[in-house]
Formats: structure tokens, C-alpha cells, sequence
């Protein structure tokens, strides 16, 4: 029942043979690569040169030379926003702006710019069946600009105010000067529109100016007769009259109140000190009088004398008595000046009370004319700031006309834009790039090839292999039909009984029903067949051992000969009984081939060193074994691989069959070697002449005896 269902079952691509077909295909996609690679460094070759140049413009405000650097009005400068960058883009593209370019270069004379002047004979065609409309309708102005824009690229450098005007051409020179004329041109429109915008402006400010005089005269007059007839005299920028006059009774009375207060002080103090009977020589009002001071330098000459006498003469002397007596007449005259002294401060005092009076009334009548003057001030600070106001717009009005009268000059009003990379004439062509384009079309051509093979194997059926929930299933149901009853006792095999070959697993071995006639028993030694592979040009060796172990056993023993010989040799183990791994491996529990072809491991990871030589062996693995036969067809690519690293590489596959080794064994040059120590004629004789079966004539026997080697050939009996 398990192949009922094979028609429906699900299947997987298998990518090896995928590579495989593209591999075995090389010679014909080289061969189309290699014509595509030539026509298309022909045809590129053929193509007329176009080289490109491009100008690059900066777009920035720029002040007028004339214009003084504090009367630039700001407001009138331009926007550099997103919007501005692309209107000036599209003012670039501009068809007058084209047209004065494509005059001053003369480009209407050029051919390249009217390639319908001499139409080819399939444009003609076309135009006679109607199928296209005859260039020649339109004037030579429209196809000179349509063939310039189609050659034309102006756009703006991405985060910034620079615009890049490029341009395509078959002449280098004309392709530099034509970006570099449009950018003469464009500098010189936006010039020339900024001149005509301030001629305009200074042509308006004239009357205006003139009007705006008239006002501020009759404002400034309204202004001088309201302070006239109301009296607010102007004493300073912000005071009247009235304020100042104010402010001076202010001041002046203040200062008599002090000098009224410092008066009565001084008198009060030197009347105390006369009626206390204290001397008043000591007081600054006192000794500033020059008659005191007159008394006291008297006063002073007399106690000098007095002094003098005093050490000659006795107390009761005349002359001692009469200068005692002057020297009381000038202590009393000192009193009465102090008096007088006294008196006139008490006069001065009276003097400031009656001015204070005075400045009060004064400062009375002062308040109430500050007040009437507040009240007309009112209406003078409105007639004032319409006068201001009048002025102030005269005098901007002023300074517009006198900026706008000075950029007149052409060169006074630059164009907010500058070059900042001026095109020059290209040394080597924009297209075609001969060798990018061949490199290209080689490319694709070799990848388009391998897609087609590819594909080919997909739809052929050849890349498609059954899943692997399908082989499972098959799996389960081929040992469900072979199990034996529960009841019945398994005898396990003899000792002598090789076990089964991994690659068993794919085809079981099927019975040899001839009868054969062995050939003649011949010895073959381990060191002359390891002499013979060294002598020999394949480099891949799949070993079979028809006796099982004792054979695998050989292949190791060959393994280890070949590395003697400093022969960089690796064994693959590929037995089901896993000797090899035993033998070589130092731990048996290391990733290997089954590991490997379940994918459950890395290249690197499977290789490991002979524990008693120079090889290296790649152990049997972990993994299920029936998992990884369905990948086995990869093991001819890994053999491959290592091929390339090592001089030799020896695959054990055990008492496989003739079947499975030639699945395996089907790309490059390699050999088939039959590992029999203890062999049996009938056997050997069987197993020959099922390899010849499969295409193998030859087959490297060795037993391990002998010194010779040679090939041996089934017979049929």
C-alpha cells in the first residue's frame, strides 16, 4: 500500500542538483557570456560619445554696492526658502530664458539641435503611413528648444540653496558653455528685474515725498500756533514755562528756609552762651567777626605784657594795675560785640521769614499755572505726534528714494544668486562607459544563463526530490510490513556477519543469480596499493569492504600508509558499524558525516585528527542515519570539496552495493577499491560483476598480503 499515493506526494527542490546542472552546463554559458561580452563591447564601443558638464549656483541674498551698509532695508530682501530654491529652478527651465541662450550661442545653426532637418528614411516612413507626425510642421525655434531641454537638467542639491544646471552634449566644449551661459543669463534677468523693481519704487516715492513735505509743514504750524496762543513756552525738550518757573520758587524757597533756620540757630546758641555768662570767643559766629578779632589780638598783646612786667614788677605796681584795667575794657567791649553779633542773625532770621512768605505766595500763583499749562499740554502732544508721525514717514520715505536712486546703476543691483562651480569642457565621455557596460551585460548575461538552467531543471522535474515527511512515512510503513510477529525470537547475527552499509539504506542489495568463475587468487599488499594511489591521478578512493570490519579495519591501515608518506589523507566513514570512527577518532561521541548531511553541523566541525597518525578522518557522526541518506547525494559535492584540500581522500562506504556507490560517485576523476583481507573467489568474482553492471570495468583490489597490485575484471561464468 505504500505506492498507491507516490503520484500525490509533496516534494522539495533539491539545490544540489541545481548547482550540479549549472555546473555540467559551464562550457555553453561561458560561451554565450563570452558572445554577449564582445557584441557588447562592440556596440558600446560604437556609440557616439556624450559628455556632460555641469554649473553650479549658489542662490543667496546680496547687498548693492551703492547701498550704504546701514540704510539696506531687510524687509525687501528675499526669501531663501524651499519654495524660492524651486521657483528659481523652474525659472532656469524657462523657455525665454532658453531661447536667449540657444541665440547668443548661435545653437539654431547646429545640427544637434535640429536633427529633423535631415530626416532618416524610416522617419519618413513613419510620417507617410501616418504613424508619426512630421517634425518639419513645427518651426526650428520649438525643435532647437525641445531637443535643448531634452538634453537639459536643472534641479536643486538636496539640504541646500545650490542648483545644479547640467547639461549633455556630443561636443565637450559646447556642453560646458552652454550651463555657464545660462547661469550669465540667469544672473542677468534677476539683475535686470531688480533694477526695473527699483525704478518703479523711486518713481513712486517722488510725489509721495513731495506730498508727505506739505503735510509735515502744515502739522509742525499747527503745532508752533496752539503753543503760541495757549503760551506753553519751551524752555527745554520736556519742560514749559510754567514747569521751569515752578521749579525755581521750589529751589529758592528751600534754600531761604535753610539759611532762616541756620539764622535763628546761631543767634539762639550765642544768646544762651551771653546769658550763661560762658565765653563766646569760642563760637564760629563770634570769632568770624574782624572786630573780635581785632579785640582778641589786642587781648593777647596785653597778657604777653602782662607776663613780662609780672617777673619785674609787683603785683600792686601802676603799670600792672592799668593793663589789668585794658584787658577788662576789651573783655567787655568782646560782650557787646557778641551782642551786636547776636542781633544781626536774629535780623537775618527776620529777613528769610519775611522772603519765605514771599516765595510761598509766589509758589502758590506758580502751582496754578503749572496746572492750566498741564491742561493745554494735552492737546500739544497730540498735534506734536501727528507732526512726528508725518515726519518720521517722510524721512523713510526719504531713504528709500535716496537707496532706490542709487541702485539705478546696472552694477549696483547684483542678482541674488552666484556662481559657485563654473562647468568646464569633460576629458572623458558620460556615456557610454564601454567597460561597466560590458562588465554589466557579461553578468547578466551568466546569471539571466544559470536562472535559465535553473528553471529547466525545476520544470523537467530532474531538481525535485520527495519531502521528507513523505520518506518518513515510507520509512514507517517499509518496516511495518517487514516486522515479525511479536511471539517470534530474533537470533541475533554470527560474529563473522558484516553489518550493513550506511548506504544500504538507498538500495538493498539485490541477489547475484550467475554462476561465476573466480579468478586467480592473487595477494594484493596495503603498502603497494597505497604506492599505486600515490602514483596514480584520481584523488577520491570509495572503499568497499564486502567482509565488514576486518576490511574497514585495511582501509584505516591504507589510510595511516599514506600519511607515513607525508600524504595529506582524510577517511570519511560511511560504514554502518562505524569501525573506522573507533579505530581513529579519539572520542566516539564527535560530529561527523551524518551530522553533516543532516545539516546539524559546520564543515569545520566534522574534521578531526587520527589519534595514531598524520590523517584526519571524519567520524561516522551522531545523527539518524536514515535522515541523512536522503541527503546523500551531497557527499560527491563534500568529497569534492576536500579533494581540493587534501592530496587524498577515502571514502569507507563498507559492504555497500555496486548501486549506491555509483550515486555517489558520479563527478570527477576517482577510484573504486574493493578492501577484502581474507577474500572469497565466488564473492569477490560477485561483487566484481555487479560494479561492471553499473559501468566500473576496473576495481583496485587489496587484501593486504601481497606486494603487487592490479586491476581485476568480472567474468561471467
Amino acid at each position: 500500500m505504500t505506492g498507491v499515493d507516490k503520484r500525490h506526494q509533496d516534494v522539495d527542490i533539491d539545490l544540489v542538483q541545481l548547482f550540479r546542472a549549472v555546473w555540467q552546463r559551464k562550457a555553453a554559458l561561458l560561451a554565450a557570456t563570452a558572445i554577449v561580452t564582445v557584441a557588447a563591447f562592440a556596440g558600446a564601443s560604437m556609440i557616439s560619445p556624450r559628455y556632460k558638464a555641469e554649473t553650479r549656483i549658489l542662490i543667496e541674498a546680496r547687498q548693492p554696492v551703492l547701498t550704504a551698509p546701514g540704510t539696506l532695508n531687510m524687509e525687501n530682501q528675499p526669501v531663501l526658502d524651499e519654495l524660492n530654491i524651486v521657483s528659481q529652478v523652474q525659472l532656469l527651465r524657462s523657455t525665454d530664458l532658453i531661447r536667449q541662450v540657444a541665440k547668443d550661442l548661435k545653437l539654431f545653426e547646429l545640427r544637434e539641435f535640429d536633427p529633423d532637418t535631415d530626416p532618416s528614411a524610416i522617419s519618413d516612413l513613419l510620417v507617410m503611413l501616418g504613424l508619426k507626425k512630421n517634425p518639419l510642421d513645427m518651426k526650428p525655434e520649438d525643435r532647437v528648444l525641445k531637443a535643448f531641454q531634452e538634453k537639459l537638467q536643472v534641479y536643486q542639491v538636496e539640504k541646500s540653496r545650490v542648483i545644479g544646471i547640467e547639461f549633455t552634449s556630443k561636443d565637450a566644449q559646447l556642453a560646458a558653455a552652454i550651463p555657464n551661459k545660462m547661469a550669465e543669463v540667469y544672473r542677468s534677468v534677476q539683475s535686470g528685474a531688480k533694477l526695473d523693481s527699483t525704478s518703479e519704487a523711486a518713481r513712486w516715492l517722488e510725489p509721495e515725498i513731495a506730498n508727505l513735505r506739505e503735510k509735515v509743514g502744515e502739522a509742525e504750524k499747527k503745532v508752533a500756533d496752539y503753543r503760541s496762543s495757549a503760551g506753553l513756552l519751551r524752555t527745554s525738550e520736556t519742560a514749559n514755562f510754567a514747569t521751569t518757573q515752578l521749579n525755581d520758587i521750589s529751589v529758592e524757597l528751600s534754600r531761604v528756609r535753610a539759611q532762616r533756620a541756620d539764622a535763628e540757630a546761631k543767634a539762639e546758641n550765642l544768646r544762651t552762651a551771653l546769658k550763661a555768662g560762658r565765653p563766646t570767643d569760642t563760637l564760629d559766629v563770634v570769632t568770624n567777626s574782624p572786630v573780635v578779632q581785632r579785640l582778641k589780638e589786642n587781648e593777647s598783646q596785653l597778657r604777653a605784657q602782662l607776663n613780662d612786667l609780672s617777673t619785674t614788677l609787683l603785683d600792686g605796681h601802676p603799670r600792672l594795675k592799668a593793663i589789668r584795667a585794658q584787658l577788662t575794657g576789651l573783655r567787655e567791649q568782646i560782650v557787646a560785640e557778641s551782642n551786636k553779633v547776636a542781633a544781626s542773625l536774629e535780623n537775618e532770621a527776620a529777613v528769610a521769614r519775611l522772603r519765605e512768605q514771599q516765595l510761598l505766595g509766589q509758589l502758590n500763583q506758580a502751582k496754578a499755572e503749572s496746572a492750566r499749562a498741564g491742561d493745554e499740554e494735552v492737546g500739544l502732544k497730540a498735534l506734536e505726534r501727528e507732526a512726528a508721525a508725518q515726519r518720521q514717514l517722510l524721512e523713510t520715505y526719504l531713504a528709500r528714494y535716496r537707496e532706490a536712486t542709487s541702485k539705478l546703476d546696472p552694477n549696483a543691483s547684483p542678482a541674488d544668486a552666484r556662481v559657485i562651480s563654473q562647468a568646464t569642457p569633460p576629458l572623458e565621455p558620460s556615456f557610454p562607459k564601454v567597460i561597466p557596460i560590458t562588465v554589466v551585460a557579461a553578468l547578466a548575461t551568466l546569471i539571466l544563463g544559470a536562472v535559465i538552467v535553473m528553471l529547466s531543471e525545476l520544470f523537467s522535474g530532474r531538481a525535485l526530490r520527495p519531502s521528507d515527511s513523505d520518506m518518513e512515512d515510507e520509512a514507517e510503513t517499509s518496516e511495518t510490513v517487514h516486522r515479525e510477529p511479536a511471539h517470534v525470537t530474533k537470533t541475533p547475527p554470527p560474529r563473522d556477519m558484516p553489518v550493513p552499509s550506511i548506504l544500504n539504506e538507498l538500495d538493498r542489495p539485490r541477489a547475484v543469480e550467475e554462476t561465476l568463475e573466480p579468478e586467480e587468487d592473487d595477494q594484493f599488499s596495503i603498502e603497494t596499493v597505497a604506492r599505486y594511489i600515490l602514483d596514480g591521478t584520481a584523488k577520491i578512493v570509495f572503499a568497499i569492504s564486502p567482509t565488514g570490519d576486518d576490511g574497514a579495519a585495511a582501509t584505516v591501515m591504507l589510510v595511516r600508509e599514506l600519511a607515513s608518506a607525508n600524504t595529506r589523507v582524510i577517511l570519511i566513514d560511511m560504514t554502518g558499524s562505524g569501525c573506522p570512527t573507533a579505530l581513529m577518532s579519539p572520542d566516539p561521541d564527535l560530529p561527523g558525516i551524518t551530522d553533516l548531511l543532516c545539516g546539524e553541523a559546520a564543515f569545520a566541525d566534522v574534521i578531526h585528527a587520527d589519534r595514531l597518525s598524520e590523517a584526519d578522518i571524519i567520524p561516522q557522526g551522531m545523527s539518524d542515519p536514515h535522515r541523512a541518506m536522503r541527503a546523500a547525494e551531497r557527499l560527491s559535492m563534500i568529497a569534492d570539496a576536500l579533494a581540493d584540500a587534501y592530496d587524498v581522500v577515502i571514502v569507507e562506504c563498507g559492504p555497500a552495493n555496486a548501486q549506491a556507490v555509483a550515486r555517489l560517485s558520479r563527478n570527477g576523476e576517482h577510484e573504486v577499491l574493493l578492501s577484502a583481507p581474507d577474500p572469497d573467489k565466488r564473492q569477490l568474482a560477485a561483487i566484481m560483476d555487479e560494479f561492471a553492471k553499473v559501468g566500473y570495468d576496473d576495481l583496485v583490489l587489496m587484501t593486504g598480503g601481497s606486494k603487487r597490485v592490479r586491476r581485476g575484471r568480472a567474468r561471467a561464468a
